[in-house]
């Protein structure tokens, strides 16, 4: 039986221990060199203490210690989550090898699958319900890792990562009780209550970063809580369903695939033509930036929920939304249109804004 007042309390023992850890691990950072230097790809000025993720994993640690859940999978997904942790900690200090990163990601999730959590099938429009057979673990594990990396990958600016993950699973809380998913609730409702924690201390300006400790962390947490729900869900177009709520991270990932393959670039190869630094480009300050992504993730969580009960007729007209949102989204990453941007213009002329100035060096804030 769920009992609402306990995820109250679990929530808010991860919210107020993260809070506290924070400063801890913020001082920590700075004695043992965890710390992110500013570049010329990087918007910071600043030398900024880079493993605020390991406050979002104790504080949900200690919030699901107060549920004390029992879940076939858990141990699978807890030495996976320790696993990601670690690999996040070395990136943090050593700037370790792509490979290696990988490496510590596909063994968190092994794990998963050798605890049986393994996504098995799909349900898509016309062709009903899809048994993966063999495909079943190599489906798992890209999963796993492009959630994993898609996290990472929109950790650009100040409370970005943790706002936009913290909105995603409370779309995913939500659907977690519409379907009775309750050890899935309980992953959601610490991980949201970690992440407003230490939101305090990200938003901007950004007194800590997350780093690959955190993002890494998140982006796990989430592919396993989709694995445990929403893949789950047994609606018309369930497969879709995880897809819109991460639509952000997931379009942005491949977004910069598909740019830096046009360019010739290495697809590992950082840069600064993410969707939240072209809408910096087009003249909104840091904060709206943010603000404006969070706006797009509450979009999508709402349309995933919809999805979730809707009827085929609602369902199709959701689709059609979501894929006009996505355009707008590939027109601010560059990727269409020879990187004209028709529609994004014309929504910022009818809001008033100039996009070939801004009135302010937002770089500079």
């Amino acid at each position: 039986m769920l009992n609402y007042v306990d995820l109250m309390i679990a929530s808010f023992i991860a919210l107020i221990s993260t809070f506290i850890l924070t400063f801890g691990v913020r001082k920590f950072a700075f004695r043992f060199n965890f710390v992110d230097f500013p570049n010329q790809r990087k918007i910071h000025k600043h030398v900024t203490p880079r493993i605020g993720g390991l406050g979002i994993f104790l504080g949900a640690a200690l919030g699901l210690l107060y549920l004390q859940p029992e879940h076939i999978h858990l141990t699978g997904i807890s030495l996976g989550a320790l696993v990601i942790v670690i690999t996040g900690l070395l990136d943090d200090r050593l700037d370790i090898r792509p490979i290696i990163k990988l490496t510590g990601q596909l063994v968190a999730a092994s794990f998963l699958i050798s605890s049986g959590l393994i996504i098995e099938k799909v349900t898509l429009p016309f062709f009903g319900m899809i048994e993966l057979g063999a495909f079943s673990v190599l489906i798992t594990f890209l999963w796993v890792v492009g959630i994993t990396n898609a996290i990472n990958l929109i950790d650009g600016l100040d409370g970005l990562a943790s706002g936009v993950s913290t909105i995603a699973l409370s779309s995913m809380f939500v659907m977690a009780l519409i379907d009775l998913q309750i050890f899935a609730a309980f992953l959601c409702v610490v991980l949201i209550g970690a992440n407003l924690g230490f939101l305090y201390h990200n938003f901007y300006p950004a007194k800590i970063y997350m780093g690959d400790t955190g993002s890494n962390f998140l982006g796990y947490m989430i592919a396993v809580i989709s694995m445990l729900g929403l893949f789950k869900n047994i609606a018309l177009f369930s497969f879709v369903i995880p897809v819109i709520v991460l639509a952000i991270p997931i379009f942005d990932t491949l977004f910069a695939i598909l740019r830096r393959a046009s360019n010739k670039q290495g697809i590992m190869m950082a840069d600064n033509k993410h969707i939240h630094y072209q809408l910096l480009d087009a003249g909104f300050s840091h904060r709206q930036t943010v603000l404006i992504i969070y706006g797009f993730s509450f979009i999508f969580g709402v349309l995933a929920i919809v999805f979730t009960e809707a009827s085929f007729l609602v369902s199709a007209l959701v689709t059609l939304f979501v894929l006009f949102l996505i355009h707008i989204l590939a027109e601010l990453a560059g990727v269409v249109l020879g990187g004209r941007r028709p529609v994004v213009d014309g929504i910022l002329n009818i809001l008033g804004i100039r996009t070939d100035e801004s009135e302010e060096d937002h770089f500079n804030e």
